[in-house]
């Protein structure tokens, strides 16, 4: 016999038999499995183990073939290499690099502990603050979801069924009852990657939803941080407007006296009477802005409007930052802007969601099978033979009317969307800081000024208040230089304002006011 034969040779009489007693030497040259057994059974079938077996390595050898989603995932934006115009803020700002542990807590820098701890509180008790933590969490428990989906699904079952017969006429009633119990399980080998796409962009979007938690983060603070600038500043300003009107009626009893007397005509006295009026205008006004601004840091704060009346009670200067702010280069603010980093999770949760679609065109394969017992007594499912199966299914998608293209046409374009989003935000954040910085700049050198001005006008103001005791002006000059000593003062305080808010707008921008640490943790943070 020549040549290699498959399943059973033709028996051969061996050379050194010599009678019909001589047996005759069987090769068994079947495909052997991973234990040396028959891989074909005498009946020519291939045993389901095998079987199994075979799919399994096909399976792995496919799924080195699994597709990813299409398109570079590395965003590579175009970044000046400095800010324009961080040379016009010196002393205000320098070219350090950005320091983590300092915009995590920025408002520090301004020395308040009323605006530390009502920051504080305000991290701890805000609504929309905790809503972005439910939604972390719910984003947490889809990629658990999909990750389930991974792994194999096992069900138990058992039941009890009972049947009767009715027999022929007279005879006795026929029933029967069977328990059975056991257990199905089915797992969906992820060929081509899809399954694992689908977890990829679930956890992309969940680290997408703690990058926007963090945004919120970043909001609140500097929302808190303004709202109380905005009450300090009308604080100041209604005790400038106050002090004014003080003087002012002093002023009006003088030119009234002097009317009287004779030394002064009355139109002196009526042009008195006019500033102090305008003064009064001004305080409703003041008071009603300070109500407001106490209404929005309680519901900052996550408490009804009025609640804060008592504890913001106590008057206060406007807080400015104490040293200068580190603004790094772009590249670090990117790095450290958490809406710019959520912008980023959502393009790679897109790839993912366009590599998903794709799998769609591709075959899939679910292994199920199943175990169980049957008896008619439930004492027998102890001793009755088990009953298995095995089911290997394979389907492969041949006409759907374009539907799996329409798909992935649908996430290709929302792809291009998440990648001009990001793009967006990136020229948002360098928008914002540069901003700040000329906002910065702007409102420290009018200050400054506003400085040397109310300096200058206080000498002035009271010069010509001795002069006018001497006789040697009339009192509209004296009206005149107090009503410029007053404007330059309250000028000075609105931009005094103006410059802590343009600091918490830069610190806001430069992305301060989270951590590394995981915000769900609702302890309340270091003060």
């Amino acid at each position: 016999m020549s040549g290699t034969q498959t399943g059973f040779s033709k028996p051969t009489k061996s050379p050194h038999s010599h009678h019909a007693g001589d047996t005759f030497a069987w090769q068994d040259r079947r495909p052997r499995g991973l234990h040396g057994e028959p891989a074909i059974d005498d009946s020519g079938k291939m045993p389901a183990h095998t079987l199994l077996i075979s799919l399994l390595v096909s399976a792995w050898l496919l799924a080195g073939c699994a597709l990813t989603g299409e398109g570079d995932r590395t965003l590579q934006p175009t970044l000046p290499a400095q800010w324009s115009v961080e040379g016009s803020a010196d002393g205000l700002v320098d070219l350090h690099p950005t320091q983590a542990a300092i915009l995590s807590r920025w408002w520090q820098q301004f020395a308040d502990p009323v605006l530390s701890a009502l920051i504080a509180d305000a991290l701890d008790e805000n609504l929309d603050l905790a809503a972005a933590r439910a939604q972390l969490r719910a984003a947490r428990a889809q990629r658990r979801l999909s990750g389930a989906a991974l792994g194999p699904t096992v069900d138990v079952s058992a039941s009890a069924s009972h049947a009767s017969t009715s027999g022929e006429t007279g005879s006795a009633q026929r029933s029967r009852t069977l328990y059975s119990t056991g257990f199905d399980a089915s797992w969906e080998i992820d060929l081509f990657g899809g399954l694992r796409q689908g977890v990829e962009a679930a956890q992309a979007e969940a680290e997408a939803s703690l990058e926007d938690l963090r945004t919120v983060q970043v909001s609140l603070t500097a929302e808190v941080a303004l709202a109380y600038v905005e009450l300090r500043t009308a604080e100041q300003r209604l005790a400038l407007a106050e002090d004014s009107l003080r003087v002012l009626r002093d002023g009006y009893d003088l030119a009234r006296w002097r009317r009287e007397a004779g030394l002064v005509s009355e139109l002196d006295a009526a042009q008195a009477r006019t500033q102090l009026e305008a003064a009064s205008a001004a305080l409703p006004s003041l008071r009603n802005t300070i109500a407001q601004a106490q209404n929005r840091l309680a519901v900052l704060l996550g408490r009804a409007p009025g609640e804060l009346g008592t504890r913001l009670a106590a008057t206060a200067q406007i807080p400015l930052a104490t040293v200068a702010i580190a603004t790094g280069i772009p590249a670090d603010t990117l790095r450290q802007r958490p809406d710019v980093r959520a912008a980023e999770r959502r393009v790679v949760a897109q790839v993912a969601r366009l590599g998903q679609a794709q799998a769609a065109r591709y075959p899939s394969l679910r292994l199920s099978g199943s175990i169980g017992l049957e008896a008619l007594a439930i004492g027998g499912l102890g001793s009755a033979p088990a009953s298995r199966s095995l089911l290997a299914a394979v389907t492969a998608p041949i006409f759907d009317a374009g539907r799996i293209r329409a798909t992935i046409a649908v996430e290709d374009a929302r792809l291009e969307q998440a990648r001009l989003a990001y793009q967006a935000a990136v020229l948002t954040a360098l928008r914002e800081v540069e901003d700040a910085l000329v906002s910065l700049a702007s409102r420290a050198e009018r200050r400054e000024r506003l400085e040397q001005a109310v300096a200058t006008a206080r000498e002035t103001r009271q010069l010509t208040e001795q002069r006018y005791a001497s006789g040697l002006v009339d009192f509209l000059t004296v009206l005149d230089s107090q009503r410029t000593f007053l404007d330059l003062q309250d000028q000075l305080a609105v931009t005094t304002g103006e410059l802590a808010s343009a600091q918490i707008q830069l610190y806001k921008a430069l992305g301060g006011g989270w951590t590394m640490t995981d915000p769900t943790d609702t302890a309340k943070p270091a003060s």
